[in-house]
């Protein structure tokens, strides 16, 4: 593998060409930062029959929050659990609260203000993330994330998934690129760090769309990115049409190539919150390859460095 030394990537201190969350935040905050994943089950309006029932047909009970806390114990008590866990992995760091379980703008204002404000309130936090759907962004709700914004390092997670309308039908997301527009919107014209959540592989999705997405994504002004591979899990509706034949997963040089060719043509300022994901062992049915996580992340730094290639290079200004 090449070294720091070899790489033609300006955005790394060590052999990754493209821009990861680690390198952001180390030179941003000066020492390692850590994510704090909370569950405050706001649930869903893709669940409640607001937009429609029974969720997108890839999406587990937990609604995305299985390594999060614990949504029956308040916002302290679940930061200071998960905080302990880290804390065998890494000694010492700031932290950013990460509300990341469902749709974590799906509440009125006031009760937003008060959740947020009570993560920021945490010593030794230097930030705040925040996941939910586009559509569930609102005028008001852009205007509180942009207060927020102004005084600490806010970071909203919008789960897309895909441009392609007809994927997103297929998999019963019942939102379409047009509403993430919006929500991205109302949040940029507040000052607000957008994050986008792709998924890589979902049934029906050629190449040439998924790689359509990234280039689509390139064109905006967004603050980073997550790139997951798509996972069937015990108990979703895609497991269902996954046991009955309707689609295969894909194949580990598959996606590794899909992320590469992602890579190349985002922009290299766009942090890389992620290249892959966490899938639960007690719940992943395929592809058992993606358990290895870093073997992965190795075989994407493995490729970039063979085609002699980083994120960025076929970036269209």
């Amino acid at each position: 593998m090449n070294s720091a030394a070899d790489n033609p990537f300006k955005y790394s201190d060590d052999n990754k060409r493209y821009h990861t969350y680690s390198y952001y935040l180390k030179k941003r905050f000066g020492q390692k930062v850590m994510k704090i994943p909370l569950n405050v089950d706001l649930g869903c309006p893709n669940r409640d029959g607001t937009k429609g029932t029974g969720g997108c047909k890839f999406c587990s009970a937990h609604l995305g929050g299985k390594f999060a806390g614990d949504p029956c114990d308040d916002i302290r008590t679940q930061f200071d659990s998960v905080r302990r866990m880290m804390n065998n992995k890494w000694s010492q760091g700031l932290y950013i609260p990460y509300f990341q379980a469902g749709s974590n703008t799906y509440a009125p204002v006031s009760e937003l203000r008060q959740m947020y404000e009570t993560a920021l309130g945490i010593e030794n936090c230097v930030g705040l993330s925040v996941a939910t759907r586009a559509d569930c962004i609102d005028g008001e709700k852009a205007e509180l994330l942009g207060e927020i914004a102004k005084r600490t390092y806010l970071t909203v997670e919008l789960g897309l998934q895909t441009v392609h309308d007809s994927t997103a039908l297929a998999m019963n997301r019942c939102h379409t690129f047009a509403d993430f527009l919006k929500g991205y919107e109302l949040l940029r014209e507040n000052g607000v760090n957008v994050c986008v959540h792709i998924i890589d592989g979902l049934p029906g999705e050629t190449h040439e769309m998924m790689l359509q997405t990234a280039k689509e994504l390139a064109k905006l002004d967004l603050h980073s990115i997550k790139i997951h591979l798509l996972h069937v899990l015990k108990g979703t509706v895609l497991a269902q049409m996954y046991e009955q034949g309707e689609f295969e997963t894909m194949r580990m040089q598959e996606y590794v190539n899909t992320v590469c060719d992602q890579l190349e043509v985002l922009p290299q300022e766009l942090v890389i919150q992620r290249v892959t994901g966490d899938g639960a062992r007690d719940e992943l049915i395929a592809p058992l390859w993606s358990l290895k996580k870093f073997c992965v992340m190795n075989e994407i730094d493995k490729e970039l460095g063979r085609r002699n290639s980083y994120q960025g290079i076929k970036f269209a200004h």
